[in-house]
């Protein structure tokens, strides 16, 4: 059974990430606040769960949540400010959406989640003065492997994996020859062979290494 809080206070919110190592598609960042009594004797890190029950906890883990916020960070964004940073910002936009404040935030892996705040980039949210502020002054801490020792954490894996999911289950139907709808994006040996066909989308990051040899791309024409 996972650990219910980490800090001791009532509003402490666990947030997390999926698809940083994804070709195509957002990075989706997840935060939530469970109540003090929520408990599951199913909910686990995502990747330790089947799609289909990664989508039954889905409804239940939003409907008992005192509030959660899900964000993602497109290709463009990804590209301009790097994976690394594309991830921290999207579970720091995924905060300041929620509908109360966090008394403490438990992240997901050994970065804090005041880490690169304010980036001045072309795509994407900007943030304002007061939304570093509140930022920094809330008490954090980052949790190598959170997501398989604290139950906050683990539901914002869920949610993270399961609504970038359907994501690319939406955009595998502009695209289908790259079957995202299986693959979600990731380097598959399908998905590279279809790269390697077709060329990239608007929905691949450039800034990734697509192919062995990026001198073969040609971009996908609509």
């Amino acid at each position: 059974m996972l650990a219910k809080n980490f800090s001791g206070f009532a509003l402490e919110t666990g947030t997390d990430e999926a698809g940083r190592g994804c070709l195509a598609g957002p990075v989706t960042a997840a935060a939530i606040i469970l109540p003090e009594d929520f408990e599951h004797e199913i909910l686990n890190d995502s990747k330790q769960l089947s799609e289909k029950m990664r989508f039954f906890l889905k409804p239940i883990i939003e409907q008992h949540a005192v509030c959660f916020a899900v964000t993602h960070l497109f290709p463009d964004e990804i590209d301009e400010i790097n994976i690394l940073n594309a991830s921290m910002k999207g579970m720091q936009e995924c905060i300041l959406k929620l509908k109360h404040v966090p008394e403490y935030i438990i992240v997901d892996g050994n970065r804090s989640i005041n880490a690169k705040l304010g980036l001045k980039n072309s795509f994407g949210k900007q943030f304002s003065k007061e939304e570093i502020a509140l930022l920094k002054s809330i008490p954090n801490q980052s949790i190598i492997k959170g997501d398989a020792k604290f139950l906050s954490i683990a539901a914002a894996s869920v949610l993270a994996k399961t609504y970038r999911d359907e994501y690319m289950d939406q955009i595998h139907e502009e695209f289908p020859m790259y079957n995202w709808k299986k693959n979600k994006g990731y380097p598959t040996k399908e998905h590279r062979e279809a790269i390697k066909k077709y060329g990239p989308t608007k929905y691949h990051r450039m800034s990734f290494r697509l192919l062995p040899d990026q001198l073969e791309l040609n971009f996908f024409e609509e």
